[in-house]
């Protein structure tokens, strides 16, 4: 998968896993080399291979990243119809799941533009206690360059998705 001509479709394929899950997980190693995986809930991608997501609940990755930048995120299309429809048909219409791969940047304040985008992500759950609790006051950004993408073969399922 080609990270510059497939942009569109990464984009595409990550607003939907989190349309699904609500989140995406982001996987780091620590300094004894042991994997450990992250749910992001606030993943924004940007037009130029970019992103960035708000850092306020994540503790380790944040100490992780210090030592290695370099992380893997994993976004799932979960929806049910869309995999019920897949195995009636044995082959996926579009992609079950896409990893990028990435270097974090550093920490930074939050711009106005972040902060609105977050606003309107979580408009319909405004009313809601958790919503204060979770996504209100939310400051800070972190900063990721994308490095690669690589789809995930699932055989027979995905061969005509150009694997």
């Amino acid at each position: 998968m080609n990270l510059i001509k497939d942009w569109h479709k990464i984009r595409k394929h990550f607003n939907k896993s989190f349309g699904t899950n609500f989140y995406i997980s982001i996987a780091s190693v620590d300094i004894d080399h042991n994997p450990t995986v992250t749910p992001i809930g606030t993943l924004f991608l940007n037009d130029n291979q970019s992103g960035f997501y708000f850092e306020k609940f994540p503790s380790k990755l944040p100490e992780l990243a210090k030592n290695n930048p370099n992380v893997c995120l994993l976004g799932v299309n979960s929806n049910r119809f869309f995999w019920i429809k897949s195995l009636f048909k044995n082959s996926f219409s579009d992609y079950p799941a896409l990893k990028l791969y990435e270097t974090l940047g550093e920490r930074r304040k939050a711009t106005e533009k972040e902060i609105k985008r977050l606003n309107r992500r979580m408009r319909i759950t405004n009313n809601l206690k958790g919503n204060t609790y979770l996504w209100k006051n939310m400051e800070f950004v972190r900063d990721i360059q994308f490095t690669k993408a690589e789809s995930i073969n699932l055989g027979l399922m995905t061969k005509e998705l150009n694997l």
